[in-house]
């Protein structure tokens, strides 16, 4: 049967991902952190009193989706825009359009951004009036973490929301769904698939819902139908649709191991690290989870002890993303092995809980120190202040003794160096400034 006489239609052209897209709430799979009952965004949209908001998280994740679903729930306008083709003129059409609508008829305007990190400034400068006299409601969609990638003004007036990973309970889930749909999904097919081959393409997916569609979608696509004309996908035919082999370890191995790793990396054993790191590569592991890791501990376990870590493991994880496997092994390797042999210290980690925890609980903490404070465009009294300020480099050594934390927390000492690798010369360089240890 051809895919494209599905459903008769241009319905059945689509990919499987496109059809199965849910377009209510009570079909929205996984993201339970923000869209169960009674949870802020769900009444929003029950209400059609969304505010201006960025959905923000890994590919396949639903942000799209739920973005059509409150296109579709809300009794107003929707206008669907990329950042990647939209330029000025195409923002200032739509924000034409909702103002008409809003004068006219009364109805509110959702602008959904797809890619909205991709908007340059000039693009968001055009948007913003809009936005800040309620003349459209922004949904942005991104990858990229907003607070970083995006001007500051758009996102300080929208509600950021963060979308996880999806379970692979909750691919697992989609992809019986999809199997057994038949006006939708592949039930036209008649096709069945193993339990290890839904394991399978669920786990190697990664949290990313529309890669694991697109990986049945093709096994069942390219498997030769059986005597009766059905359909089987088996675990050989989903490796070869996700191109990734099974892994040769259940699910609790799987966790082990990289628990092993990792706790290798903390108990400086290089050659149990390697052998972790490669016992879970070989069983089908995606090494840029090894890399992940490996980045991470780099700054949890060895921290400033040796700086130097860190730089290391990015790198590596840089080269195994440039060159693939298996020649990304081998700077991978060397990392693992740098990571194990440097001097270890988590001061880093205490110090960012440490201030973490002051950043979240001490609300009143007096603020900045008025001479810290930016006098660009400040009253008098702020420039007059501001003249206080002891300029580092006019001091010897280039420091001088002056209070930075607010009066609350101004005896606060967040990082405490250690006394191993580069930290003892740390806590040396503080002795002799008069720092407190």
């Amino acid at each position: 049967m051809d895919l494209f006489d599905l459903n008769g239609n241009e319905e059945g052209a689509k990919p499987l991902a496109e059809r199965m897209r849910a377009n209510n709430l009570n079909d929205f799979i996984g993201q339970k952190h923000i869209v169960a009952e009674g949870s802020l965004l769900r009444r929003a949209i029950a209400t059609d009193r969304l505010g201006s908001c960025i959905f923000w998280g890994p590919p396949g994740t639903g942000k799209t989706t739920l973005a059509n679903i409150i296109a579709q729930t809300t009794h107003g306008d929707f206008i669907k825009l990329n950042a990647v083709q939209a330029g000025v003129a195409d923002v200032k059409k739509a924000v034409e359009t909702a103002r008409d609508a809003l004068k006219m008829y009364g109805r509110r305007t959702y602008l959904m951004l797809d890619e909205c990190h991709r908007f340059s400034k000039t693009q968001s400068d055009s948007l913003l009036p809009a936005i800040e006299q309620g003349t459209v409601i922004f949904i942005g969609s991104t990858t990229e973490n907003p607070y970083a990638s995006m001007t500051p003004a758009i996102v300080s007036r929208c509600r950021v929301f963060e979308f996880r990973r999806l379970s692979v309970e909750d691919i697992k889930g989609a992809l019986l769904k999809a199997l057994k749909d038949p006006r939708k999904g592949l039930g036209a097919y008649s096709a069945t698939a193993d339990d290890e081959a839904i394991d399978h393409i669920a786990r190697l997916a990664g949290g990313d819902l529309r890669s694991a569609y697109n990986a049945l979608e093709l096994a069942v696509l390219t498997t030769p139908p059986l005597a009766d004309g059905s359909i089987r996908v088996t675990l050989s035919d989903a490796e070869q649709s996700i191109q990734r082999k099974a892994l040769s370890y259940n699910e609790d191995d799987y966790y082990d191991y990289l628990s092993a790793f990792c706790k290798s990396l903390r108990g400086s054993d290089a050659n149990a690290a390697l052998y972790y790191a490669m016992r879970l590569i070989e069983g089908g592991c995606d090494p840029m989870i090894i890399a992940r890791r490996l980045v991470a501990h780099s700054s949890e376990d060895v921290g400033m002890s040796d700086p130097n870590a860190l730089v290391v493991a990015t790198s590596a994880m840089y080269a195994f993303e440039k060159m693939g496997y298996p020649e990304g092994l081998i700077p991978l390797s060397n990392a693992i092995i740098y990571v194990c042999e440097a001097p270890k210290s988590n001061s880093v980690v205490v110090a960012m809980n440490a201030a973490k925890r002051d950043a979240v609980e001490v609300r009143d903490d007096d603020g900045v120190p008025p001479y810290l404070k930016d006098n660009t465009f400040g009253d008098k009294e702020t420039k007059a202040q501001s003249r206080n300020y002891k300029y580092p480099h006019d001091y010897a050594g280039g420091w001088v003794k002056q209070q930075y934390l607010p009066d609350r927390l101004k005896d606060r000492v967040y990082y405490k160096p250690s006394e191993y690798g580069y930290e003892k010369q740390v806590r040396e360089n503080r002795k002799n400034k008069g720092k407190p240890d």
